[in-house]
């Protein structure tokens, strides 16, 4: 099968495109006929040599992918050859063939098509376990999401909308702010145009945000402290601007603060499909009825993969990028 390989970690130039053998299916795994990936940061850090696959992973790029099931495990129930699915990797996704857990596969809704699908799992997933799972958000309270026109920030506008929580996001441009208030965050903030915590206590009479979803680590740390309300929730996704920083812990006992520290890529199978049962048995309903859809801004072949991980780098784009595998 055709795929994207890297022959050693470096900029997007080091994508190329090549064959290798066909994946095998296991006893409990899907084997996916893949005409649809999407890209996500990490994607770019795995190609840079920064976020290697968990043991037993594909080496191969890409975290999610939607097509149609090629081959289906004895111990699979629920599933058959034909059926359209999209699914949550570990890997594997910039190729022509993927297998994946059963457990970690939704069947598409008829209300999407193969490339919004394919945009779904990583993101969506990401959003909802970090923001209903770990953070628990309720009716009413207000998130601050930085990032607000990344893929996971376009998902959590839309899962905090159907669950009446109020968005504030950061962007890093007027004009992203705007394309963010258009998708329908409630608050953009122009992270370029100051600091953002001011802002977020203002947004919110002075109380500052119950919860914090953080893709940009050490750099954030004490101003994400600075916005958050008495007994607010910082979940820290990801390490974009530094892994090391000082904190004043008396903030956080003081005024009552939990941080979080949560990956999706790494937890086991049975856990990934916890997370997706439950993502299905909440949004499922929305899902179907087309009312979550991830915004695509721009689909290219999988030769040009190169081409899409210099558009995410370069933070070019608003929702997500999608590669076209068949």
């Amino acid at each position: 099968m055709k795929a994207i390989l890297i022959e050693k970690p470096g900029d997007e130039k080091v994508l190329k495109l090549g064959e290798i053998p066909d994946p095998v299916a296991g006893p409990e795994d899907i084997l996916i006929d893949v005409r649809y990936a999407a890209l996500n940061r990490a994607d770019l850090m795995q190609r840079q040599g920064f976020y290697p696959p968990p043991p037993g992973a594909s080496p191969i790029l890409g975290l999610e992918c939607a097509g149609r099931v090629a081959a289906v495990g004895s111990a699979v129930r629920g599933w058959q050859v034909g059926d359209r699915v999209m699914a949550l990797l570990a890997g594997g996704g910039y190729a022509e063939k993927a297998v994946v857990h059963h457990g970690s596969a939704m069947h598409i809704p008829a209300a999407l098509t193969d490339e919004e699908a394919a945009a779904i799992p990583e993101v969506f997933l990401t959003a909802f376990v970090n923001l209903f799972i770990l953070a628990e958000v309720k009716p009413g309270e207000s998130v601050l999401i930085h990032g607000g026109g990344s893929g996971v920030g376009t998902a959590s506008i839309q899962l905090l909308r159907e669950a009446g929580a109020r968005s504030i996001v950061t962007a890093g441009s007027d004009a992203k702010c705007e394309q963010c208030l258009r998708f329908g965050a409630d608050v953009a903030i122009n992270y370029n145009a100051g600091p953002f915590a001011p802002r977020v206590k203002a947004a919110t009479s002075g109380r500052g945000a119950d919860i914090i979803l953080d893709s940009i680590g050490a750099a954030y740390l004490m101003p994400n402290l600075e916005a958050l309300a008495h007994s607010g929730r910082l979940v820290l996704i990801g390490l974009m601007k530094g892994a090391k920083t000082e904190i004043d812990l008396t903030t956080v006992l003081r005024r009552h603060l939990r941080i979080f520290g949560s990956t999706l890529r790494a937890r086991s199978a049975r856990e990934k499909a916890e997370i997706v049962t439950a993502f299905v048995a909440r949004f499922g309903p929305a899902l179907e009825a087309g009312k979550l859809r991830p915004p695509i801004h721009k689909v290219l072949p999988l030769a040009e993969a190169a081409e899409g991980h210099r558009m995410m780098q370069a933070s070019e784009h608003f929702g997500k990028i999608a590669l076209r595998v068949s």
